[in-house]
């Protein structure tokens, strides 16, 4: 006996989904459209993540710093990249001899908002004075900069209209490398602490010119910090 025939009568194939296709085109399967918004989750994830990660990075780790002021020549030159560590600052007290990235005086907002970067010689309770011989001395013992940009072969003496400062607690005293082209604590006298951003320890660019910031070592000083 031959099985009834049960196409609808109409004449048209249901097997296919209600859903209408073109002759030849593919059909996505329910399993591939899941596997496609499981890929673009994870993507949307991974990138967040990452936002996350540099964020946190850059606001509690370490953070890159064009140099764009003349002020630390020969020592950086503008346009150096250097990493600038935000992290070691919180338990190790930045020391004379450092180079930190700063937020400028409320006084130079109105000129400029861009970060300075100097070097630190003087740190809490230190007395830094310039003398007539063009050099800086701290707690009457004057300093070995062989950093200070030259010209000719001798280093620039350091100069200001005001020779002696007493540094406060809870901030440091700067200076520029390039001294006879630095706005620094001369002129604006001793920085807080909480207006330092970080300290500057390596050179990432130019590539060749790739390194740690040496650090130099100062000759025992009294008072201030050890």
């Amino acid at each position: 006996m031959t099985a009834p025939d049960r196409r609808p009568q109409d004449g048209h194939d249901h097997d296919l989904d209600d859903e209408q296709v073109a002759p030849g085109a593919p059909v996505a399967r329910p399993g591939q459209r899941r596997r496609g918004l499981g890929l673009a989750r994870e993507i949307v994830q991974t990138l967040a993540l990452t936002l996350i990660i540099f964020f946190v990075i850059q606001t509690f780790i370490a953070q890159p710093f064009k140099v764009e002021q003349e002020s630390m020549r020969r020592t950086l030159e503008p346009g150096d990249y250097v990493l600038v560590d935000r992290l070691t600052p919180r338990w190790d007290a930045y020391d004379r001899g450092d180079i930190v990235v700063f937020k400028p005086p409320e006084s130079w907002f109105a000129r400029d908002d861009t970060p300075f970067i100097k070097r630190v010689v003087g740190v809490a309770g230190d007395e830094v004075e310039i003398r007539d011989d063009g050099r800086l001395y701290v707690n009457q013992v004057p300093l070995d900069e062989p950093y200070v940009y030259q010209v000719d072969g001798q280093a620039q003496p350091t100069t200001s209209d005001e020779t002696r400062w007493r540094v406060p607690d809870g901030e440091v005293f700067v200076v520029g490398d390039h001294r006879s082209n630095s706005q620094d604590s001369r002129v604006y006298g001793p920085i807080p602490v909480t207006a330092i951003v970080g300290r500057a320890w390596v050179r990432y660019w130019p590539f060749d010119a790739f390194g740690v910031l040496a650090t130099p070592t100062y000759p025992a000083l009294t008072g201030g910090a050890p």
